[in-house]
């Protein structure tokens, strides 16, 4: 029988982003992780191989948690109702999960890596955005009839460029509650709809 894994890789992955988060992701090594989550330097280097395995792998698992929920809501049939689950769903989201937003809001990848992680994690960041950019080229379909790049960008500015901006903004001040849902649902939908205050664009 294989030796049971004494450490939870959740715990792991939790303490690796609270470090992200505390100390920045230069202060993030595995010596610290190791302090943090309990779990010994070896038994890390073991099972995630380096420092920027495993930073990866918490940013890639808050990525693919996020993601899970907003994509699903842009998948709704009616364009209109996927940007108003999709909006919804994500200031949800961002009061109920605040540390993993905090990651994605203030780090990308191109910042939190010193060198390159293991292959198939590589594979998994190459990977991570596609369901997603299948779903807007879909939306715009709906929307416009059109995955042409002027359309694709409408699309861009109301479901990922908008929602970003007053997510981070609201959040570093910590403002954020529901009551910001429903203008932004108002400001995103005015992005992609051709008459704005009753006057043709």
């Amino acid at each position: 029988m294989p030796r049971p894994t004494l450490h939870d890789t959740e715990a792991v992955l939790d303490a690796t982003r609270e470090l992200i988060l505390d100390v920045g992701p230069r202060g993030t090594g595995i010596r610290e992780i190791s302090r943090r989550s309990g779990a010994p330097s070896g038994s890390l280097y073991h099972r995630f191989s380096s420092r920027d395995n495993l930073v990866a792998l918490a940013w890639l698992r808050a990525v693919r948690r996020f993601q899970a929920g907003y994509v699903q809501a842009l998948e709704r049939p009616d364009p209109a109702d996927a940007i108003q689950e999709a909006i919804a769903w994500a200031v949800e989201y961002a009061l109920r999960e605040p540390h993993d937003t905090l990651l994605l809001l203030s780090h990308g990848q191109a910042d939190l890596l010193d060198g390159a992680p293991a292959a198939e994690t590589a594979d998994q960041l190459a990977a991570v955005n596609q369901r997603l950019e299948r779903t807007l080229r879909a939306l715009s379909r709906r929307l416009f009839a059109s995955v042409a790049a002027p359309a694709l960008e409408r699309v861009s500015y109301a479901v990922i460029d908008l929602p970003y901006a007053a997510l981070r903004r609201h959040v570093l001040a910590r403002t954020l509650s529901l009551r910001m849902i429903a203008p932004l649902q108002a400001a995103a939908l005015a992005i992609v709809t051709d008459r704005v205050g009753g006057r043709r664009r």
